[in-house]
């Protein structure tokens, strides 16, 4: 039957000057490859695995790979790249701006530009940029304007400011922990409980958080704020949304819908850098989960992103695609 598709807020774009700084510089994203990437291949994909719109956003290591005036040049050529890709194709392809973290004036322009002149649909934030996490009190301005805003930032894992295992890219194993600390760390240091209009979407199933929530919570006020209660952390923490990308899984899936708050999980591909197989292993496990609540699986195929993105809420003739 005719579906309107799947919303995929969880789906990169590889912009050619964003590609060429990292291999002029010897680097790659957390020892994975860079990949091929055209609009047309990311709609051939989307076809074929029931995705009806992608919003596109560039992954780690981010734009800022070395001086502030670098980033700031590279985050606009590839937010003005992504902008063009939706402006071509506005039913298929949305677009989170990159911004040049740390140097907070430069990303809090860029942001403005972004969402006022590119009318991107959010920003993306690494996790760290350069071993800083965004609970870090020198980013508060940012983040204030963001709420001022009602913006949704999607916040994708970046190499944690350590060695990574031998033989193992970071996205394998790192990457999961990093969401988790940097999710942490905005909510130990107040930033998702000063600014309630920001929605935040954690990449990932949230690493870790959904399956230790209750760790953060209970040993929270006992080791670092004795002010707040178990309560108060675990409010902040479900405040967070998440997407499905490399998550649907029989031991996650179930650990992910326990925790998070009705309307808060969404679907993610994580396409190109997670290739087209891992999407169909993973949506498999998706569509075969047996404990869905009536509404929940359409909920998280679009309803919910519809109501993050509203330009994106209901079917779009040109995108229908049949997922049964």
């Amino acid at each position: 039957m005719d579906h309107p598709g799947r919303i995929d807020v969880h789906q990169h774009v590889v912009p050619p000057m964003w590609a060429g700084a990292l291999a002029a510089r010897g680097l790659d994203s957390g020892g994975w490859p860079i990949p091929d990437w055209s609009p047309s291949g990311a709609i051939a994909m989307m076809d074929q695995q029931g995705i009806a719109t992608g919003l596109l956003s560039v992954t780690a290591p981010g734009v800022h790979l070395d001086g502030d005036a670098e980033a700031r040049t590279l985050a606009r050529a590839v937010n003005e790249y992504g902008a063009e890709v939706v402006k071509d194709r506005p039913d298929r392809f949305g677009h989170f701006a990159s911004v040049p973290l740390p140097d907070v004036d430069a990303a809090l322009a860029e942001a403005a530009y972004a969402l006022d002149t590119l009318h991107a649909d959010g920003v993306v934030l690494m996790s760290n940029v350069h071993g800083r996490y965004l609970g870090d009190p020198d980013f508060e301005p940012l983040w204030a304007e963001l709420d001022r805003r009602q913006a949704t930032v999607f916040v994708h894992p970046a190499q944690p400011p350590m060695p990574r295992l031998p033989g193992t890219p970071a996205p394998l194993a790192d990457y999961v922990f990093d969401t988790t600390r940097t999710s942490l760390n905005l909510v130990l240091n107040g930033v998702m409980r000063r600014y309630p209009n920001v929605r935040v979407i954690l990449s990932h199933g949230g690493g870790f958080l959904p399956y230790a929530a209750y760790r953060f919570a209970g040993l929270a006020p006992i080791a670092v704020d004795p002010e707040r209660d178990d309560e108060d952390v675990l409010r902040d923490l479900k405040r967070f949304f998440f997407d499905t990308a490399l998550t649907a899984s029989p031991s996650a899936l179930p650990a992910l819908l326990a925790f998070a708050e009705p309307g808060h999980v969404l679907y993610g591909s994580d396409w190109p850098f997670a290739p087209q197989d891992a999407g169909t292993y993973y949506n498999h496990h998706l569509e075969t989960y047996p404990h869905y609540s009536p509404g929940q699986v359409e909920a998280i195929d679009r309803g919910n992103a519809e109501a993050l993105f509203p330009r994106l809420a209901g079917p779009s003739p040109s995108a229908a695609v049949d997922v049964c």
